[in-house]
Formats: structure tokens, C-alpha cells, sequence
């Protein structure tokens, strides 16, 4: 089935479809599926466009303290952002002023347009995530996408293709994928610690009721009444009025798939996807309601969705989502394997012993063997820059460490740790999951958008950086 049949959904229920998979036919010098994991040619100076300046601090604060990178424009439409935009990246250190375009919502083409920047660093609403990195590949600059990239699969097939026909780098910005637990189970995998990957579980379950119902100020693009802010005009409500499924998926799995080698080694196969009803949001609305915002605008999304996937190479994986119930934040973060397993929030950790294989894991290790493992096993980025990252901040950290692997493989001309066929497969679960819990539940089969290179791409491996290799020393 190629990607048109599949999207006009005339064989989603048939049995022999559903068998049949995805198979879908290589591009001209793609014999055997080799996947596109070209290198580029080095940066002596990387230079960076970020359009949409909210989320967008993350490279504004980070990118002016990383050797030979530069914030070289910027682009939003609302002008306070773009006063304190200049401010950041002067605080950052960064001595020249970034272009500014704020002329309209479409100035973001100039900035794409713009020959003094080599990467686009898109943090806008999700709806303009595809056209801003369509526009801006097809302009000859590298791309990084806010999360989810993208929310149809026909938009994940038109990136991958689009990523592989012009060979520019078109990388969603999983931070989560950085945090120094996530980071510590990803070291325990690769050394085998836990044997062999059996399941795991990811999730993204953040109360946020108020900051999709928080009055918008259209003059500052925050929020009147809730620290931290709106979205701006409402978007992420209107999104959540308009769909079911989880639409907010790489968080929780973006980790796992790591851990897993999906597309590396394995790869999604199906899912089945079910939610609750809607009952927060609604509750939340009708206490809270303010004068400018209508009743009837009822929420289609459920409170919680869980999502299960099977692999092709018979792993069982786990996703939730739920930012509509009084409950902690938790991404979950699990995974088991023949030998033990890892959990976060809060962190446990256990496995059985070399010589006695077969014992089993009654209880996870107390918490001081808890915390030697968590040394020991430090991956290296966090031992060789945690400090720096602890105070950037960011999410714990996980924001710098992002950035700084995003800079040092483009400025040296390495693959990416995420890759398009990364951005493909986790956000192709927003429109699958959809369609899954909108038919009772069936399961859905997920492309192949490496079409079938995932059985010879070597695993990510445990990388550093080096930045003497950048420019500096030491």
C-alpha cells in the first residue's frame, strides 16, 4: 500500500491490508532502503533563525553560549517577544543584534529566505510547523521543529521526502530525550544491564487547564491570569476541541524508541489507541469561565488516552496521555528487559545479579545502590557537561544538552542523534491514534517511512561532544 491508498482510507478495516503492511517504493538510488544519514559539510559558524519566540527562548538563551553558533534572526509576529527576544540573546552574551522580522504572520519566509542563516529553529504554533519547515528546506537551510513536527501522516511523508530529495536536516526537538535519567537508561541499555528490551512505558500527563483556558493578551502573547502564560490565541484548545487521540505523544516515547532501537534495529508495526470521556476540561471550563470565552467550545479529547504499540521486533511499548487531570507530572519513563528493569518518577532501578541469572527482581535496588548505579552509569554527556546544563537550565538541563548535540553535529558535519524518520514515526501517532479511538479502538498499522533501512541502521551510540573539536580548548 503506498502512501495515497493509505490516506484515502480504503483499506483500513481489511484483513489482507492489515498484513500487508506498508511497503512503499524507494526513490531512485535508494536500493535496499539505505537511510538517509548523510553528513554535511562542517559550519565554521553555525548561524540560527528562530521563528516564534515563546518556546523559542530555548535558542535564544542556549545557542549564544556554544562556540561558533549565532542567533542571526529572529521572527514573531507580536512585538514585546521581539523586545525581549534582543534582550536574551544580549544577556546570553551574543554581541551582534539578530535581524528582526515581525512585519506579518508570513515575515517567517523572509527569515527562511534570509542567506545568513544556515538553520531554522521553529517554535511556532503547531499548525505552522510543516509549512515553516517545508518552506525553509526548500530554501536550503536545515531545520529543527518544535514537538510534535508534525500531525498528519501524509505531513510525515512529505518531510521525510522532502528531508531526503534536498539532504537538509529536518530533526524534531525532543529535549526528552536529553534529561540525564533518560540519558542514564539509555547507557544501562546499550551495556546490556538490563538484557534484553522486553517493554517499556512513556507518557506525558501534565495538568495544563489552566494555561489552555488563561485569558490571551494579544498585545504581550501571555496569559492575564496564570504564571507562565497562554497559548497564544487559544491554539492548543482549539486543537484539543477539534481532536481525539494523543496529540502530544513524543515526550514519553521519543526516550523508549531510543532505548529500543526503533528505526534502527526495529520498528513500529501497530497500534491500538482508547481514551476516557472528557470530563476535566468541561468541569474546569464551567467553574472558570471567563466573559470572553464561549461555553458551547466543548473539548473532543478525552482526559486520558493510552496507546499500546507492537514492534516488528516483538516488543510491547506503552504511551499516555492526560494534561486534563489534578494529578503530578510524570513522563513514566519505564522500560524492562530480560535482566531488569529502570523506572523514573521517581527513580528505581534494579536488575539481577551476573551469577544468578534466573533469580528475579522481587524489589528495586535500595536507595544508595540506586544512586551508585546512577553515577556510575552517568552517560557522558551529563559527566562532561551536567554542570554547564544544571546551570543553564531548561528543564533540568535537558534543554542546553539538546542544543549543544544539535550544534556540535551540524558544525562538524555529523548525523543527528534524531533523525526525520525519528520525527516521522513518533508523530505519525497523532493521526493514527486519532483514527484508532475514533473506530472503537482498532488497530492501526504505522508506515515504514525508512521503507525497510531500519533493519541495517547501526543503533545511536553513547556520544559526547567534544569541544575542543568546536573551536575551543578544554
Amino acid at each position: 500500500m503506498n502512501r495515497r491508498d493509505f490516506l484515502k482510507g480504503t483499506a483500513w478495516m481489511g484483513a489482507a491490508a492489515f498484513a500487508g503492511g506498508f511497503a512503499r517504493p524507494l526513490f531512485a538510488g535508494e536500493a535496499g532502503g539505505k537511510m538517509a544519514l548523510w553528513a554535511d559539510k562542517p559550519f565554521k559558524k553555525l548561524r540560527v533563525g528562530v521563528v516564534g519566540l515563546g518556546r523559542g527562548h530555548v535558542a535564544l538563551w542556549n545557542m549564544p553560549k556554544i562556540h561558533g553558533c549565532e542567533i542571526t534572526a529572529i521572527c514573531d509576529i507580536t512585538p514585546i517577544r521581539v523586545t525581549r527576544a534582543l534582550t536574551m540573546v544580549a544577556q546570553a552574551g551574543q554581541k551582534s543584534v539578530p535581524k528582526v522580522y515581525d512585519k506579518g504572520p508570513e515575515d517567517w519566509k523572509c527569515l527562511c529566505d534570509d542567506p545568513n542563516v544556515d538553520l531554522v529553529w521553529n517554535s511556532t504554533p503547531w499548525a505552522l510547523h510543516v509549512p515553516i519547515a517545508l518552506y525553509a528546506m526548500r530554501a536550503g537551510k536545515h531545520v529543527a521543529i518544535e514537538v510534535p513536527a508534525a500531525f498528519t501522516v501524509e505531513e510525515c511523508w512529505e518531510l521525510v521526502e522532502t528531508s531526503e530529495k534536498l539532504q537538509r536536516h529536518c530533526m524534531q526537538l525532543e529535549n526528552c530525550c536529553y534529561g540525564e535519567m533518560e540519558m542514564l537508561c539509555l547507557n544501562l541499555c546499550r551495556k546490556g544491564m538490563l538484557g534484553d528490551l522486553v517493554h517499556g512505558e512513556g507518557a506525558y500527563i501534565h495538568d495544563l487547564r489552566g494555561h489552555n483556558y488563561a485569558r490571551w493578551d494579544p498585545k504581550t502573547g501571555y496569559a492575564w491570569d496564570i504564571p507562565g502564560g497562554a497559548y497564544w490565541n487559544h491554539w492548543r484548545l482549539k486543537h484539543n476541541i477539534a481532536h481525539k487521540g494523543n496529540q502530544y505523544p513524543t515526550h514519553g516515547l521519543g526516550p523508549i524508541c531510543q532505548y529500543m532501537n526503533v528505526n534502527r534495529g526495529d520498528r513500529f508495526d501497530y497500534l491500538v489507541s482508547l481514551e476516557s470521556n472528557q470530563f476535566n476540561f468541561e468541569q474546569y471550563a464551567q467553574r472558570n469561565w471567563h466573559k470572553d470565552w464561549r461555553p458551547e467550545a466543548k473539548v473532543a479529547m478525552g482526559d486520558m488516552n493510552i496507546t499500546l504499540i507492537k514492534t516488528k521486533g516483538g516488543r510491547s511499548i506503552m504511551v499516555q496521555h492526560d494534561i486534563s487531570s489534578p494529578r503530578p507530572y510524570s513522563r513514566i519513563n519505564t522500560v524492562s528487559g530480560t535482566r531488569g528493569i529502570f523506572a523514573d518518577y521517581p527513580y528505581r532501578v534494579g536488575w539481577e545479579p551476573a551469577d544468578k541469572r534466573g533469580s528475579g527482581v522481587h524489589s528495586f535496588f535500595d536507595e544508595k545502590k540506586a544512586e551508585e548505579v546512577r553515577q556510575e552509569y552517568k552517560h557522558p554527556l551529563w559527566k562532561d557537561y551536567g554542570e554547564l546544563a544544571a546551570k543553564q537550565g531548561g528543564h533540568g538541563g535537558m534543554d542546553f544538552m539538546m542544543t549543544l548535540r544539535l550544534a556540535y553535529c551540524l558544525r562538524l558535519g555529523l548525523p543527528l542523534d534524531q533523525n526525520v524518520y525519528d520525527l516521522a514515526s513518533w508523530s505519525s501517532l497523532c493521526e493514527l491514534t486519532e483514527k484508532s479511538v475514533r473506530s472503537g479502538s482498532t488497530p492501526q498499522q504505522i508506515p515504514d517511512f525508512t521503507r525497510g533501512a531500519w533493519q541495517t541502521t547501526a543503533p545511536l551510540g553513547i556520544e559526547s561532544a567534544d569541544l575542543a573539536k568546536m573551536g575551543l580548548e578544554g
